[in-house]
């Protein structure tokens, strides 16, 4: 029974050893660090449950300062508990936990290190892929593409984990904050967690839209021109309730 309570805990007793022998990665996690990655994880698993992603495919993370913290290799979102926070400095360097962090760290930490974002999500949606196999860039099919920037782009294939996928990436998110990878999936940015989420599932919902439009047969779906969509991502950015 013992055994059995030690690997339901995913190995922890384990890593509490690693803790003892002194890795300079098991400092503590400090409270903004322990709020984040509770959130961290509430989006990862809102992947999951919105058919964003299966299984361990996917990854979210989230800055605070200059740690990122990031979802781990290979563990299911439902398992992950406070006692799972994986985090990283800007050069990848492991600060805290000992899990492995997520294969696509090269991805994450290219967003972080050329534009603001506060958190990035990384999916395999459906739609969303099979558009990336088909098309270098997104039809603008609606005028929520003004929202990422402009018409979505579709980096090119290399294998996931490499830089030379993190460099594909960042060119298809010039001047945008999602782009489509293609063969693989998506990977959107934003200011916080939840923004970040809806840019991802916005993306998909797109994607979902213009191959269930082009499916029909006979007939092309209507695009938006550039400056159509660049007047709806101007009168988006006022969109929603105002904060004083």
């Amino acid at each position: 029974m013992a055994e059995r309570r030690r690997d339901e805990r995913g190995g922890r007793d384990a890593r509490e050893d690693a803790g003892a022998v002194g890795e300079p990665w098991r400092r503590r996690v400090h409270a903004e660090e322990a709020d984040a990655w509770d959130e961290l994880v509430v989006t990862a698993r809102r992947t999951v449950s919105d058919g964003l992603v299966v299984g361990t495919s996917g990854n979210v993370s989230v800055r605070v300062g200059d740690i990122v913290l990031v979802t781990p290799s290979g563990v299911r979102y439902d398992r992950l508990t406070p006692d799972d926070t994986v985090g990283v400095d800007l050069d990848g360097r492991q600060v805290l936990g000992t899990l492995l962090p997520t294969s696509e760290l090269p991805m994450h930490l290219a967003v972080y290190r050329s534009t603001d974002a506060y958190a990035v999500v990384h999916t395999h949606a459906v739609h969303a892929t099979a558009v990336s196999t088909l098309v270098p860039e997104l039809p603008s099919v609606h005028y929520m593409s003004g929202a990422l920037g402009g018409p979505v782009r579709v980096a090119p294939y290399a294998t996931y984990g490499t830089e030379e996928l993190a460099e594909n990436m960042l060119q298809a998110l010039a001047d945008r904050s999602a782009c489509l990878l293609q063969n693989h999936g998506t990977i959107a940015y934003g200011t916080s967690l939840e923004q970040a989420f809806d840019r991802t599932a916005q993306l998909e919902w797109m994607c979902r839209l213009w191959l269930t439009a082009s499916s029909v047969p006979g007939l092309s779906p209507t695009l938006l021109s550039e400056e159509q969509v660049a007047e709806a991502g101007e009168r988006l950015r006022g969109y929603g309730q105002r904060r004083g």
